[in-house]
């Protein structure tokens, strides 16, 4: 939860309070005024980091990705970025979650051309987080028989989706966000501008469809309503989305990275719920209740072909 700083006095220069927006192990977020740092995970890599920063900073990406207020600051234990402060969703008004407008941002980001940005560009971390949250869930070591079914849904996915081996050639190397939630949006300028994507951590070169890949899950699984996801995909596709065909039937192309997020996301569930000695939440059963149902497909449907 937001809050303020113990121990830290209001700023001399603007009397400002610091404001602490998020602290996790993977990322620490304190706002001070109009301005916003970002601590990224200690283990970040450097060099990936500072030219996913200089991809958002790129009058390419102007109107789709919050530009920096400076690039990571050099010679630090843990890497630091500066950002404007934007208003995020607000989570107690679902319906104007701005689903429509998420999806027009993927669009646009997803048809930038890699090759005119900042180089070399990184691979999307989308499978990578993936993969960690597997790994998280092992080391939590939840109860066999709730972990059992992620661990088979997570053995049915091809070696690419759990980030064992490069995609094939049929998923196209497009410019990706990663880590696409709504969380992962603010209106800037503050507080009524138009809406922007945030968190470059994950930002680079992957298959699209990733980024696609948490709503069509919650879909799927019943998290979505139907008419939510109908428009968030036509919004997409309206905006010449890559990661799908301009129509007909999406999942061909959803299918891999939706079962991915649908494990991702309840290894997570069942490493915090292990960590914390608490029970599963009712969203959190629904997806453990989905790894059940993938892990269940038949082998032949479960894996895609070879390209």
């Amino acid at each position: 939860m937001p809050g303020r700083l113990s121990g830290h006095s209001s700023c001399s220069g603007c009397g400002a309070d610091p404001a602490v927006l998020a602290d996790r192990p993977d990322g620490a977020v304190v706002r001070h005024g109009n301005a916003v740092a970002k601590a990224h995970a200690p283990d970040s890599d450097p060099v990936a980091l500072a030219v996913r920063v200089a991809v958002a900073a790129h009058p390419a990406l102007a109107g789709i990705l919050l530009p920096p207020l400076a690039p990571p600051a050099p010679g630090v234990s843990r890497p630091v970025t500066a950002w404007p402060y934007g208003t995020p969703v607000d989570p107690a008004a679902p319906d104007a979650a701005p689903w429509e407008e998420a999806a027009v941002l993927l669009a646009r980001l997803h048809t930038v051309a890699p090759g005119t940005l900042p180089g070399p560009l990184p691979p999307m971390r989308g499978p990578a987080k993936a993969a960690r949250a597997l790994a998280r869930m092992r080391a939590a070591r939840p109860a066999a028989s709730t972990a059992g079914p992620v661990l088979a849904a997570w053995r049915n996915l091809p070696g690419w989706a759990r980030d064992e081996s490069p995609a094939p050639l049929s998923r196209a190397a497009r410019l990706c966000h990663g880590d696409l939630h709504l969380g992962q949006l603010v209106r800037h300028p503050a507080p009524d501008g138009p809406w922007l994507l945030i968190d470059i951590d994950d930002l680079g070169v992957g298959d699209p469809a990733w980024d696609l890949a948490r709503p069509a899950a919650w879909y799927a699984a019943g998290l979505l309503p139907p008419d939510v996801w109908a428009r968030f995909l036509a919004a997409y596709r309206g905006a010449g989305g890559p990661a799908v065909h301009s129509s007909g039937d999406p999942w061909p192309e959803l299918d891999v990275p939706a079962r991915a997020l649908t494990v991702q996301t309840a290894a997570l569930a069942l490493a915090k719920s292990a960590e914390a000695d608490r029970p599963l939440d009712d969203a959190e059963r629904i997806m453990l209740d989905s790894c059940s149902r993938i892990a269940a497909l038949p082998a032949e449907l479960a894996c895609e072909p070879s390209s």
